[in-house]
């Protein structure tokens, strides 16, 4: 007899506990589901991370609802396998996690006093250093993306009080950097870059670029997927318009391709 699924639940721990149920039986029942170790899951929730992320930048909010539930539902999953193999349960996830979040914020569940949002994120990164943690930095992952990476670095680094004092001093550095990369390439004298050393400092003027995002309060990667975002719209156009016109790219001039660009740009 197929198993009957929960029917909907009007309030957030009885819907929890249906997403549990249903999961459960799925690992049962489901020849798919029972397949999956958490090393096979792992590819598939960052792409629900990114299909998320994506979500929020297009504030597509049916589709960030979505992708909210499919994280929640690998989150659960991941439990799921880890209590079967006896290594802890959803229980201990939830109160594990409360319990940092009280650990974490004294001005909350303490006695600790606050004046901002910078004394907030100083106190968390010393209560991860009482911890154990070895290094403010080590709470950024490896496998971060580059960009994603140095931002997150220097949001660590600034909740220590590693900073600058205010945005023209980062914006100095960041001309500073730009000069440097410049000589690298040592463009006027029509000398071969060394490609080692000018990565090098193209390297060292993104990441002065990203502090001075921060500084303005600019995401980096949200302001650079919009941008890739943008690019695509617009190449799209252009790819569109050259075909309605019987063109190959391939044989259009720049100027040609301009001009369905700029089209593209008043869209």
């Amino acid at each position: 007899m197929p198993h009957i699924a929960p029917v909907k639940q009007d309030t957030p721990a009885k819907a929890f506990e249906r997403l549990l149920e249903v999961l459960n039986t799925l690992r049962l029942e489901c020849p798919w589901d029972k397949k999956q170790t958490m090393e096979s899951l792992r590819h598939l929730t960052i792409e629900e991370t990114y299909e998320l992320a994506d979500a929020i930048l297009d504030k597509d909010l049916t589709e960030v609802k979505k992708e909210l539930g499919d994280i929640m539902m690998h989150l659960v999953f991941y439990a799921r396998i880890a209590e079967e193999n006896d290594d802890f349960s959803i229980v201990d996830v939830l109160n594990s996690v409360c319990d940092k979040l009280i650990s974490r914020h004294p001005h909350i569940y303490g006695d600790v006093e606050v004046a901002n949002e910078d004394d907030v994120k100083r106190n968390w990164e010393q209560l991860k250093l009482k911890e154990g943690n070895r290094s403010v930095l080590a709470g950024v992952p490896n496998s971060l993306p580059a960009l994603v990476k140095a931002y997150r670095i220097q949001e660590k680094a600034r909740g220590i009080g590693f900073d600058w004092e205010d945005k023209s001093q980062v914006w100095e550095k960041v001309e500073e950097e730009l000069q440097e990369f410049r000589n690298e390439l040592d463009i006027t004298k029509g000398e071969t870059v060394e490609l080692e050393k000018a990565e090098q400092e193209f390297g060292d003027l993104l990441f002065s670029l990203i502090n001075y995002a921060r500084f303005l309060g600019i995401n980096p990667e949200n302001a650079l997927e919009k941008t890739n975002k943008k690019f695509i719209h617009r190449f799209n156009h252009l790819e569109k318009r050259a075909k309605e016109n019987g063109k190959n790219l391939k044989d259009m001039s720049l100027a040609e391709m301009d001009v369905y660009w700029n089209e593209a740009k008043q869209l």
